[in-house]
């Protein structure tokens, strides 16, 4: 999906624009290396996380799955700068689960797009509860955002925390407050 020729020309533009020489022997290189960069940081765009989420097993009960600490990076679509951290999912089953590393790679396909935090937390929950199906699913997102930090009010280390509830988890405290304690352990 990543039209490279577009990004190695914009980013020569860029190059220009700074007052930078292109043709500088460390820069030669330079826009086809991000146009590759690109095609991974942005890969998501042309995934759909309902693949990930197709294959599941049969469960009897209906006990809470929680995957913490779910490292990503992805880019702020305001600045095009980096944000990264820690994404935590759980989602109570209505009798089917998905493998965990399915969790992880759901987290991943919306993390490789510009993104909001707040967008990409929604995302992740909506993707579960469309296509698992469960009976609620909740979502934190901790993050640190590089705009935040390397321009504008430079404040490395501040975290934003996003999260979203879906299904049984949407006012209830006690579903809300188990899933704290269990990312705090």
């Amino acid at each position: 999906m990543v039209d490279q020729e577009k990004v190695r020309e914009g980013v020569r533009l860029i190059l220009e624009g700074i007052g930078e020489d292109i043709n500088r022997e460390g820069l030669i290189e330079t826009p086809d290396r991000i146009a590759r960069m690109y095609c991974e940081l942005a890969g998501g765009m042309d995934q759909n996380a309902a693949t990930h989420l197709e294959k599941r097993f049969h469960v009897d009960n209906a006990d809470m799955v929680v995957e913490k600490d779910i490292t990503f990076y992805s880019m702020c679509e305001h600045h095009m700068l980096p944000f990264f951290g820690k994404a935590h999912v759980a989602y109570i089953p209505n009798g089917e689960v998905v493998g965990l590393s399915k969790i992880a790679r759901t987290v991943e396909v919306f993390a490789r797009r510009l993104q909001l935090q707040e967008q990409l937390t929604a995302q992740i929950a909506d993707a579960f509860m469309d296509n698992l199906h469960p009976q609620g699913v909740m979502i934190m997102i901790e993050a640190e955002h590089l705009c935040m930090t390397m321009r504008g009010i430079k404040k490395p280390g501040a975290q934003t925390v996003t999260t979203v509830t879906r299904g049984v988890f949407d006012n209830n405290k006690e579903l809300q407050d188990t899933f704290y304690q269990m990312v705090r352990l």
